[in-house]
């Protein structure tokens, strides 16, 4: 096998964490930062590193130093030699990639590995049950091809009916189900997203919007969140007019990461300047069901133009890969054309199920609630109690909050505290340039209990960090 791409001593090095600040051997602290890097999809696998000699001059470090840390990654399964192709990267016999650094970090003598890299929810009580009834109604469909581009039409009839319930009138035809969120979105890009296209983001946005956006082609242009953790929505028009951008991609609902919500006067005002610009609005809505003051807003109700996004992965259970598309009668047969060129169409059985759950939606979300508004508040709490320092906004829903810390050491924090067995990912994981060191997602989907224990970990290693600047005024924002 060989590197099918190379990066640079000066490139590697500006991704790396400062590795003499972390605690340990420094080419120790080297090899976990590399792997961290690999296994976020930063570095990919196969990708040719740089020569020993160059990485330590671009680091400031010994060649002794990077040849140890060469060595640890070749040990621990991370790195394989040829001779005259040099060094690149690759994973442990046996695992798969994942974004996650839990799985691939060594994790010290903590005990219960606590997992906080995922905002997400495990499976609600009696969904094996659901599954059941799903597989008993499978027969009818079994004397067909199993093939609709567009989605079980019984499902396209549950999420239209559950639009218009909210005040945004929907027909079937006008909904694609899709294998989750993050699908929906890549397929309105591939439609409508030419090479160089600009494509507005907020910063933060949700993780694997950048990486989706650059794969079709768009450019970038991230658009700072507030301070207060909310949106500055001048600069947002302003960016919309001088851009000329084709795709605005907005989380207005307890936005990922932040959880901040979008009050309506906001929405119309961006939605105006959308019309004004031609830019297509897209809204994702994974999390629009989780609000802990009320009921979910019609965000597509203020404008007919814009492409709402949803999925049962939040609400529900991330493992039902099954989310949605609603937009125009035209739009959505173009989509579905091209998704039949791509997968020819979604799992019979995971369309049957889902149908089902969303006639249960309202039940299930209100459960989750009345479980994630304490697991929230017990978090807040233990921040408050054990990293003062830090700078908190409090969500009003969704799955997680965003931390300011009070040093630009995001990496290196999750890189330590997953020996300390807590998985983190970094802030930078949720920008587009590998800014928002400073910052921190803390979901709250694990019980109290479990959050309480995660801080104090979280704290123990913080401290052992040295830290430089300024630190944020602690703020706690209900």
């Amino acid at each position: 096998m060989s590197a099918l791409t190379r990066i640079g001593g000066r490139s590697l090095a500006e991704q790396l964490p400062d590795v003499r600040l972390l605690p340990g051997p420094v080419y120790s602290a080297l090899a976990s930062g590399i792997t961290a890097l690999v296994v976020d999809g930063r570095v990919p696998t196969e990708t040719r590193l740089p020569s020993e000699r160059e990485l330590a001059a671009a680091l400031g470090l010994s060649r002794a130093t990077v040849t140890a840390a060469y060595d640890a990654l070749r040990a621990g399964g991370y790195l394989a030699s040829r001779t005259g192709s040099g060094s690149y990267v690759t994973v442990p016999v046996g695992r798969r990639p994942s974004s996650r650094i839990a799985r691939w970090s060594t994790v010290g003598e903590a005990g219960t590995v606590l997992d906080l890299s995922c905002a997400t929810l495990p499976a609600p009580p009696g969904f094996a049950g659901v599954v059941a009834e799903a597989a008993d109604a499978l027969g009818p469909y079994l004397h067909g091809d199993g093939y609709d581009p567009a989605g079980l039409a019984e499902l396209r009839e549950a999420v239209a009916a559950r639009f218009t319930a909210r005040g945004v009138a929907t027909r079937p035809e006008q909904i694609l189900i899709t294998g989750g969120a993050l699908h929906a979105l890549d397929l309105v890009l591939r439609l409508l997203v030419g090479p160089g296209d600009r494509v507005v983001t907020e910063l933060p946005t949700y993780s694997g919007a950048p990486d989706t956006v650059r794969a079709n082609g768009g450019r970038l242009v991230p658009v700072p969140m507030a301070a207060d953790g909310g949106w500055q929505v001048d600069q947002l028009r302003n960016t919309l007019r001088q851009t000329a951008a084709r795709i605005a991609f907005l989380i207005p609902d307890h936005h990922n990461p932040t959880g901040a919500f979008m009050p309506d006067d906001e929405r119309r005002a961006v939605l105006a300047a959308a019309r004004q610009t031609g830019t297509t609005v897209v809204v994702d809505e994974s999390f629009v069901d989780l609000g802990f003051e009320g009921t979910a807003r019609p965000a597509a109700s203020f404008d007919p133009t814009v492409i709402t996004i949803g999925s049962l992965s939040k609400p529900v259970w991330g493992g039902l890969r099954v989310g949605w598309i609603r937009a125009s009668t035209e739009l959505t047969h173009r989509l579905a054309a091209l998704r039949a060129s791509i997968d020819l169409s979604g799992p019979v059985l995971e369309h049957l199920v889902a149908t089902r759950l969303m006639r249960r939606l309202d039940d299930i979300a209100a459960w989750r609630r009345t479980e994630l508004r304490p697991q929230r508040d017990a978090l807040v709490a233990a921040l408050a109690r054990e990293l003062p320092q830090w700078r908190v906004v409090v969500p009003t829903g969704g799955l997680s909050l965003w931390a300011e810390l009070d040093a630009p050491m995001s990496t290196s924090l999750s890189l330590l505290a997953a020996q300390a067995g807590v998985v983190l990912v970094p802030g930078s994981r949720f920008g587009v340039d590998g800014t928002l060191e400073r910052f921190l997602r803390l979901p709250f989907a694990l019980p109290a209990a479990q959050l309480d224990d995660a801080v104090r970990r979280i704290a123990d290693v913080w401290a052992q960090l040295p830290r430089t600047g300024p630190a944020p005024r602690p703020l706690i924002v209900a």
